[in-house]
């Protein structure tokens, strides 16, 4: 009996999350259909594959709640996993990161390692779930026809809740990028008092202005996201350029998202040893203005603004040679 009620459990479960990718995608058919293209998907058919994937994902978190297909849905959503994650594997390979649009605008961002591993446990529960209704097609055997109904109106009440938070995260992120657009001139003046900022260090604990500044030597943050390429480049190049201002200045790395997406890029670019701060939103970025990545803004040992704000790598440099000349007189 408790097995039966294992694989009722799984089925709900995975219902939940095909029933939420169909909705989120059904509302976000623009975002699909670009994801689509940059799966590889020719751009022809990214339109109507962006109308039949969200439909079949619904149909599958249909059919695993009635018994007499549940086998069939199950062996489906694996299948869907198993090419998915087989996708990723190969843009992973080739060095690619774009969008995977999963849950439609609520869960947008960068494929990555994260990705894979939450695909793999999504693979495993798929499987469990094929497996639990060949042997258990009907469920439970104790298990009314109204606590059935109760049990999926559940799941689909946690999967709603799922959604608004979501859609609270997309929001927010929709008004951080409209108040970067309406800052003004990008930057602080030169001699403003640089904004406080308390952000997650991704080697634990969390940072400020202050913690980082403690030493008495200037500061230069250095804005980033993961998916930027100029941003890698940049990230392999700021343990060198941080080993020769060393007297100087410190180098701190921040970034836009979630802590472990940026450990794993922090350790894959080899920074180990500079700071790579996340935001979780813009707010750093809003109180120094800036608007894009990568760019670098320099404070001095006062905690004043010393520089305009740097865009790219060759600007973000002279800022450190601006620093280290400071330093000797």
């Amino acid at each position: 009996m408790l097995i039966e009620y294992g694989v009722w459990v799984l089925r709900l479960a995975m219902a939940g999350v095909f029933g939420l990718s169909a909705w989120g995608k059904f509302a976000d058919r623009s975002g699909t259909g670009q994801a689509m293209t940059e799966f590889g998907v020719p751009v022809r058919w990214a339109p109507p594959a962006a109308r039949a994937l969200p439909l079949i994902e619904a149909m599958v978190a249909v059919g695993l709640l009635v018994p007499w297909v549940a086998v069939g849905a199950a062996t489906l959503a694996l299948v869907l996993l198993i090419v998915f994650t087989a996708a990723v594997l190969r843009l992973l390979a080739r060095g690619k990161h774009p969008s995977c649009s999963c849950f439609g605008a609520i869960g947008t961002g960068p494929i990555g390692r994260r990705t894979v591993l939450r695909n793999a446990v999504l693979i495993v529960l798929a499987a469990a779930a094929l497996a639990g209704s060949m042997a258990y097609p009907r469920g439970p055997g104790g298990i009314t026809v109204d606590r059935s109904i109760g049990s999926a109106v559940a799941v689909a009440l946690a999967t709603l809740l799922v959604l608004l938070f979501g859609e609270l995260r997309a929001v927010r992120r929709r008004v951080d990028e409209q108040a970067l657009s309406t800052l003004g001139g990008e930057g602080l003046p030169v001699g403003a008092v640089a904004p406080e900022f308390e952000l997650i260090d991704t080697r634990g604990g969390r940072a400020s202005l202050e913690t980082l500044q403690r030493d008495g030597r200037n500061l230069l943050l250095v804005f980033v996201h993961p998916s930027c390429e100029m941003c890698a480049a940049l990230a392999r190049e700021l343990p060198r350029w941080q080993a020769r201002a060393a007297d100087a200045l410190t180098i701190a790395v921040v970034g836009n998202g979630e802590v472990d997406e940026h450990a794993h890029w922090r350790r894959r670019h080899g920074i180990e040893e500079i700071p790579v701060l996340v935001q979780q939103g813009n707010e750093a970025a809003l109180r120094y203005r800036v608007r894009g990545t990568p760019s670098g803004v320099l404070i001095d040992a006062e905690g004043r603004v010393a520089a305009p704000v740097a865009r790219g790598a060759m600007a973000i440099r002279e800022l450190i040679g601006r620093a280290k000349t400071a330093a000797r007189q």
